[in-house]
């Protein structure tokens, strides 16, 4: 059985970082990564990048060596990912700063409204009604990040940590911030709106965790399988049939109907300003399935039924 001969180099500099003698041809580019990290400790496997062309794509780590486009002295070109962190610590910190920081405005913890406002308690039912609610959220993301979410990918960048809970934590303390004041005002429309809120909330939250749960089962533990997904016979999957991520649909309609419940601008911005990050990443989900799969439902939009 004949053997591989690797040379690995930087994708900048073009200099010979690594030289991999009798390499088996069913070696994964992860077994390779794990041999590069030998000699250069310092670039353990998740930071590692390596590709066929210095400006090309990634290799994936399922990659079978003697499947690649190379012959038997293979050059691979390394590119430094930075350091990088669990998605699933990334998810847990960015989830779980909203919830303590809004609980701080709800309970009105000193220096924040004034002495005489110290821990005081809203007069408004609506506001505690919006702190369950938002509770309930956060809660419910830490808890799907510790048993539901099986993440395609171990790590992500150190530095989309700070961009994340900067994104997640300063929202939170906006809307808290105005929701929780002593000054605010109700809906106009009262106990109706927050009622059509609230229903609006919760169906939302329901079709969110099913369509996590659908996507859960299509994927095997381990495994990073790509399949169709499809309804079933849980009804708040039934959105699969007009869009390809309506776990994003879902998302946006829960802070549409918090943003009604509370009528307060920055739950309204912080729904626009996700439902624009999530279009984009509907899309390149979008676009996904459709190279991957001839036979991808037609119909299917990727976030909004029939339009977007």
């Amino acid at each position: 059985m004949k053997h591989y001969e690797v040379e690995i180099l930087d994708a900048k500099t073009r200099e010979k970082l690594c030289f991999l003698d009798k390499v088996e041809p069913q070696a994964t580019i992860a077994e390779i990564k794990n041999l590069f990290t030998k000699t250069h400790p310092q670039w353990y496997p998740a930071r590692q990048s390596l590709r066929l062309d210095p400006k090309g794509k990634s290799l994936k780590d399922e990659d079978v060596l003697q499947k690649l486009p190379v012959g038997t002295t293979a050059t691979l070109y390394f590119r430094d990912l930075g350091a990088q962190i669990s998605w699933v610590t990334v998810f847990l910190t960015e989830y779980a700063g909203p919830l303590f920081i809004y609980l701080l405005f709800y309970f009105r913890v000193p220096f924040i409204y004034g002495h005489k406002y110290d821990f005081t308690s809203s007069r408004h039912s609506v506001v505690h009604l919006a702190c369950i609610c938002h509770s309930f959220h956060y809660v419910k993301r830490l808890l799907e990040t510790l048993f539901v979410h099986r993440f395609s990918h171990g790590t992500m960048p150190l530095r989309n940590i700070f961009k994340n809970c900067t994104y997640y934590w300063g929202f939170a303390a906006w809307m808290a911030y105005y929701i929780n004041h002593p000054l605010y005002t109700p809906p106009t429309y009262g106990a109706q709106q927050v009622k059509l809120a609230l229903a609006i909330f919760v169906i939302c939250q329901l079709g969110n965790f099913s369509i996590h749960m659908a996507l859960r089962d299509l994927r095997p533990a381990g495994s990073k399988t790509r399949k169709i997904p499809y309804p079933t016979k849980n009804p708040f999957t039934w959105l699969f049939l007009l869009v390809s991520c309506p776990n994003y649909t879902y998302e946006v309609g829960s802070w549409i109907g918090f943003a009604i419940m509370t009528q307060c601008l920055p739950v309204a911005l912080f729904s626009l300003v996700g439902f624009t990050q999530m279009t984009t990443w509907a899309k390149g989900k979008h676009r996904s399935y459709l190279k991957q799969f001839r036979d991808y439902p037609p119909l299917r939009m990727p976030i909004v039924p029939f339009l977007l």
